[in-house]
């Protein structure tokens, strides 16, 4: 119990809330440092590490992720915004906010004195229709030509707009199909390179470049060999080498390998990746042939270049198939060539899959970092969307969404009641913030805009952060994605809750230490 005194020495707060406190300001913590991002008026975020290297950046999960944080409770909520990221790709500050707000609320009612068991039932209540709401208020895209599309696109990517641009463009060449599939995430078909033009392009980018500049820089029409494993004779024991058995082995594997990468030039191979290292007999052999190899392909882009082209990739045993064999292996593409100033080789044109790269430009290795993040949070967005709909955005779907479920409290009876303010409080948060960040008194915008909606109607309708003045977010083209609005709130409700829920905070033995008790006492049943 020692550590609840610790958390409740000096204050006020009755001891058995200590854990609830300590966790409670923990994530008001980390939610104070992203919510100042939130919004088209929101700023940067710097983070130094201890050698004095910088990130600046706007993005919530980077400044999450990067960020220093060892209290359990605040690496749950970051944890939670991690898991945002990866499902949809964005609102992963919008997912934090909201979810410090609802662990505030919860916090404030249970020091006035309401049970956590009922705040946690109110919560639910409220966050379920929150959630059933916000899917009845989803309007579907008509298509990839659908205008809503590229202010997706616009408001995920912070205004830029040559990156929408090639958002927009690259979702086209994909087709709405692809970004319907599960498995398929646009993100990653960002890349950011100093120094490059923005460009989309059918095939991918292989962040390395020919090993030997007596290679071909490009090729045309050419067959590609993907290999899963170093591009080197297979390996002798150093004991056995010593032997003379073990050196006419040794002698055996080397003219068999330099026999099967004959083979593979003669079958016309122009490509060859390898995860790996590439041993000096196979370079002098393919440089020989006019084949361009690279290695130490990153495992993600070898993938992404056999499914492209067309190729199975195969370990270094493969190579010992038969000529017929080895052929089936290959795969295809039109152009490949070897960029020296992004020091980067691009194949085009695949045999395989259709797959887009999307080529950011930035003109100083400081921003490379930052227009990375902010086309893959527009491409993230863009396939949100295409699958689930699009919203109003602004904060107004939230406070719509707010003032319904203020309307569900009324039939409510009991404590339970309460935590249906807390999810009320935590919906009202995001347009509050907004409004914050752009300069104005949340407190009065906060009530213009709900005027303003039971006056009119539209659920729509929020604050134009220039002028400060409601207005209508549809038609301002200010839209979200569905999902990552419904993800975000989910997302916030099942930390709050969990957290919530924590009543005792208690030091873990280390796992060495049990560990040798186990030991210990499996050792003392022996005798």
């Amino acid at each position: 119990m020692s550590l609840k005194r610790e958390a409740a020495s000096g204050s006020d707060v009755d001891e058995r809330l200590a854990a609830l406190m300590t966790n409670s300001n923990a994530v008001r913590a980390i939610a104070s440092a992203v919510e100042g991002t939130l919004g088209p008026k929101g700023l940067d975020t710097m983070l130094v590490d201890k050698f004095g290297d910088v990130v600046i950046t706007n993005d919530g999960v980077t400044i999450l992720t990067m960020m220093e944080a060892n209290h359990p409770a605040a690496r749950m909520l970051i944890n939670i915004a991690r898991a945002q990221q990866e499902e949809i790709g964005d609102g992963t500050t919008t997912a934090t906010v909201m979810a410090g707000a609802l662990v505030s609320s919860g916090v404030e009612q249970v020091a006035r004195g309401v049970p956590v068991a009922r705040v946690i039932e109110g919560l639910r209540v409220g966050l379920n229709k929150a959630l059933e709401i916000m899917r009845e208020q989803a309007r579907r895209v008509s298509g990839l030509d659908d205008g809503a599309v590229r202010q997706v696109a616009l408001i995920a990517g912070r205004s830029h707009e040559d990156i929408a641009d090639l958002v927009v463009q690259a979702a086209v060449m994909i087709g709405e199909e692809k970004l319907k599939d599960k498995n398929f995430k646009f993100s990653d078909t960002i890349v950011a390179e100093e120094g490059a033009d923005n460009e989309v392009f059918m095939g991918v980018i292989v962040n390395k470049e020919r090993i030997s500049r007596q290679m071909p820089g490009e090729l045309r029409n050419i067959s590609v060999l993907v290999i899963d494993d170093a591009l080197e004779p297979e390996e002798i024991d150093e004991e056995a080498l010593r032997t003379e058995a073990g050196f006419a082995r040794y002698m055996q594997l080397q003219e068999e390998f330099s026999g099967n990468l004959k083979k593979v030039a003669a079958l016309g191979v122009g490509l060859v990746l390898v995860d790996r290292g590439v041993s000096d007999t196979a370079e002098d052999i393919l440089t020989d042939a006019g084949v361009m190899v690279v290695q130490r392909v990153a495992n993600k882009e070898l993938r992404k270049a056999a499914e492209h082209t067309g190729a199975r990739m195969l370990k270094r045993t493969g190579l010992k198939k038969t000529r017929e064999d080895l052929e089936k292996c290959l795969g295809r593409a039109d152009r490949v060539y070897n960029d020296e100033k992004l020091e980067q080789v691009w194949i085009l044109g695949g045999g395989g899959k259709p797959m887009a790269t999307v080529l950011v430009g930035a003109a100083t290795s400081e921003v490379v970092g930052e227009r990375e993040r902010i086309a893959r949070d527009a491409a993230a967005s863009v396939q949100s969307a295409i699958k689930g709909g699009v919203v109003p955005g602004g904060g107004s779907l939230e406070l719509a969404v707010a003032r319904e479920v203020e309307k569900v409290r009324e039939g409510i009876r009991g404590m339970a009641a309460y935590g249906v303010d807390c999810v009320v409080e935590a919906l009202k948060r995001p347009l509050s913030q907004i409004a914050a960040n752009a300069g104005f008194n949340p407190l009065e915008k906060l009530g213009d805009v709900i005027a303003a909606q039971a006056e009119t109607g539209k659920n729509s309708l929020a604050i134009d952060c220039d002028s400060g003045q409601v207005a209508d977010m549809l038609e301002s083209g200010i839209v979200d994605p569905a999902d990552v609005k419904i993800y975000a709130l989910r997302a916030a409700g099942e930390v709050a809750e969990a957290i919530l829920r924590i009543d005792t905070i208690i030091k873990k033995r280390e796992e060495k230490e049990i560990e040798r008790d186990l030991q210990s006492r499996e050792s003392s049943k022996m005798f």
